[in-house]
């Protein structure tokens, strides 16, 4: 007789016990739209397994009671709450005991995935015997706590490499990327593929069957994690987690490797203990932390505009890089777009690369030309008077704009929203004449669109909070992150980031080599140097940002950027500050004996940090946490620092003050502080 559970009753489990023995447990966490796994949870489980193991039934299936998906993972809220009481180590403990009871239950368990499957929800389908997951696209499973600054803890790092074998175990979890119910059937992670009605029935097949996995699969997993196997292949794994990721701004990856060298051919319990002591020494690091912040940002970003957007039809005018890029990203997410340009060469451009973006996107053929039907060309703009939603994204030029604004606002439905695509314009400039301003606002996308994560909602004082919720809606829709943020020149990514840029085209006019500039920016823990990226932007973009902001911020365009040579534009003509090759940069020779300036990394970074304390002084995003955000995902602003703001309150706003002042009097006026260092924000603790 199987345990029975008649008269209990559990916050966040429901048993079932079926008429075949087998015993159906739900996860329904109370009073949450996702499952995720709290203390409460775990220790209610613990419970239930302790019954299971007294009175055994048959099997035991584990299923999602939630239409949202299976398991997001554990809780982080209370993860943080228990780095700061320092008590992540019980915390640990109990998920990983869990678990292992589970994987100890003397009938056989299996795990029905259906939906996202990640980092705990992963690990407790790991402790089961098999797993099956639904055939539905939604269906995602991973372990990516390596973009927390951490790795698997409650017994991922112990047990995927001896299922599938440690190139492809420690491939996920150093990438944290996630895998299709396909891929992971085709990795050995998954036993079965079922579609969504019948998952709990092709679970329960599993259970009367018991198959044995595959010899190759059980050698694979033996032979791979052996001592000599685990002596060659760990100082592979380094070298290439080397090239990515520096071990002074990301130990996660290190220590995972580390503990799979070290323990990975040990006993479970010593695998176990061996991932804790790791987890919990990485997640007291500010690394951790900061990514840890960071994905709660995302999560704010994500709810600022809710699903009621409203739109449809989107006309976008101008298919340069931008535009053409805005359409056919906007396309490929399920809008009906028309795309105008003045002649019709360039919209057919823009198709072209469409095409090439839905081929490496979409990758079942038989659904592309649906989506590429989505994006029609419009010479005529008859598309006008059908849009929801036009986006202007012509030349940077203010009188061409509201030239462009008296011909398609007239044509527009009475509910249709104007936006313009300018990356430094002030609204207020463009708004003249516009005759319905609360409907007018600036989507500012980044360079390449399909890659940039966020978008600016360029705000004006006339237009509609409404509209804003509508935009940042849309935003969400193609997967994107919206900012909201004030129409001053340069709104918050450019104008934090035109000061470092144009710091680094001074110094490089001074005669420091291009390369020693761009390694101490990186060094520092920019996604590239400031030089490689005033190239891959274009130097006639840059000189336009620049003559724009360089009046606001007070600031002078250095010789590289004041006369931009034709045909030397940078990336696209494959010359600019740089000769480029195949879409590379190819860095000039730096001598061996040449010494970089002791000061160059303050003077390319703290132009940027004065700027971004400027920025919150002068109100252009709400808070603190959204100009991070902002900056991070529009910049590649080093994420382990937590973003500009984070890191000024982490190193210390005296410390950087005084740090100005020395490059004030060395270097010039260009490095006095900016004002809002006396902000109270600045001084309070870091996350």
């Amino acid at each position: 007789m199987a345990a029975n559970f008649d008269g209990l009753r559990f916050s966040h489990w429901q048993t079932e016990l079926r008429e075949d023995g087998i015993v159906v447990l739900a996860f329904d966490r109370q009073g949450a739209s996702v499952n995720a796994f709290s203390q409460d949870v775990l220790i209610e489980l613990a419970d239930i397994i302790e019954r299971l193991s007294i009175d055994p039934p048959k099997g035991v299936v584990l299923r999602s009671a939630k239409t949202s998906g299976f398991i997001a993972g554990a809780d982080l809220k209370e993860f943080q709450e228990f780095d700061r009481k320092g008590t992540v180590n019980d915390a640990i403990r109990r998920g990983q005991a869990v678990f292992q009871k589970l994987a100890e239950l003397p009938c056989p368990t299996v795990s029905a995935i259906h939906g996202f499957c990640m980092g705990g929800g992963t690990e407790i389908s790991l402790a089961c015997d098999y797993r099956v997951a639904s055939s539905d696209p939604s269906t995602r499973i991973g372990l990516p706590e390596v973009k927390l600054g951490i790795f698997p803890g409650w017994g991922g790092s112990a047990r995927l490499p001896r299922l599938v074998g440690s190139p492809k175990a420690m491939d996920m979890m150093l990438t944290g990327r996630t895998l299709s119910a396909s891929s992971a059937k085709a990795m050995g992670l998954v036993d079965k593929i079922a579609e969504p009605a019948v998952l709990i029935d092709a679970a329960i097949a599993l259970i009367a069957s018991r198959p044995q996995r595959p010899f190759k699969q059980r050698f694979t997993g033996w032979i791979s994690n052996s001592w000599i196997a685990r002596q060659l292949l760990a100082p592979q794994m380094l070298k290439q987690v080397a090239r990515k990721a520096p071990k002074a701004h990301y130990p996660s990856p290190y220590a995972l490797i580390n503990v799979w060298k070290t323990a990975g051919g040990k006993g479970v319990q010593a695998r176990l203990d061996a991932e804790r002591k790791a987890v919990v020494k990485l997640a007291g690091t500010p690394t951790a932390r900061n990514l840890i912040r960071i994905f709660f940002l995302t999560e704010r970003l994500k709810g600022l505009g809710g699903k009621d957007h409203g739109i449809a039809n989107v006309h976008v005018v101008g298919a340069g890089v931008m535009g053409g890029d805005i359409a056919a990203w906007s396309a490929y997410k399920g809008f009906n777009v028309t795309l105008q340009d003045r002649e019709q060469r360039f919209i057919d451009g823009a198709l072209s690369r469409a095409q090439e973006l839905f081929t490496k996107k979409v990758k079942d053929e038989s659904k592309r030309p649906a989506v590429a039907a989505r994006l029609k060309g419009d010479l005529a703009g008859d598309g006008v008077p059908q849009a929801d939603l036009v986006i202007e994204a012509i030349i940077e030029n203010p009188e061409a704009k509201r030239d462009l604004y008296q011909t398609v606002e007239p044509r527009l439905k009475a509910d249709a929203l104007l936006t313009t695509n300018t990356s430094s314009i002030p609204l207020t400039e463009l708004r003249e004449h516009i005759q319905r301003p609360a409907q007018f606002a600036g989507l500012h996308y980044f360079n390449p669109v399909a890659l940039m994560p966020l978008v600016e909602i360029v705000q004006h004082d006339a237009l509609d909070d409404a509209n804003v919720k509508r935009l940042a809606a849309f935003c969400k829709a193609l997967d994107k992150f919206p900012v909201p943020v004030a129409g001053t020149p340069g709104f918050l990514v450019n104008r934090v980031l035109f000061p470092y840029m144009l710091e680094a085209a001074t110094a490089y006019a001074e005669g420091i080599p291009g390369p020693v500039i761009d390694k101490a920016a990186v060094k520092f823990g920019m996604p590239m140097g400031p030089i490689e990226l005033i190239d891959t932007v274009g130097l006639d973009v840059a000189q336009g940002v620049g003559a724009e902001l360089s009046p606001f911020l007070g600031l002078t365009l250095p010789a590289a950027l004041a006369t931009v040579e034709p045909g030397k534009r940078g990336k696209k003509d494959g010359q600019g500050l740089y000769k480029w090759e195949n879409g590379k940069a190819v860095k000039p020779q730096v001598p061996q004996d040449y010494k970089a300036p002791d000061d160059l990394e303050d003077r390319l970074i703290l132009p940027l940090l004065n700027e971004a304390v400027a920025c919150l002084h002068d109100g252009v995003v709400a808070d603190s946490d959204l100009l991070d955000a902002g900056v991070i995902f529009g910049t590649g602003f080093a994420p382990f620092r937590g973003g500009p703001i984070e890191h000024v309150k982490a190193v210390g706003p005296d410390v950087l003050l005084e740090k100005l002042k020395a490059l004030q009097a060395r270097h010039g006026d260009r490095f006095a502080p900016r004002p809002g260092w006396d902000n109270p924000v600045l001084r309070q603790p870091t996350a």
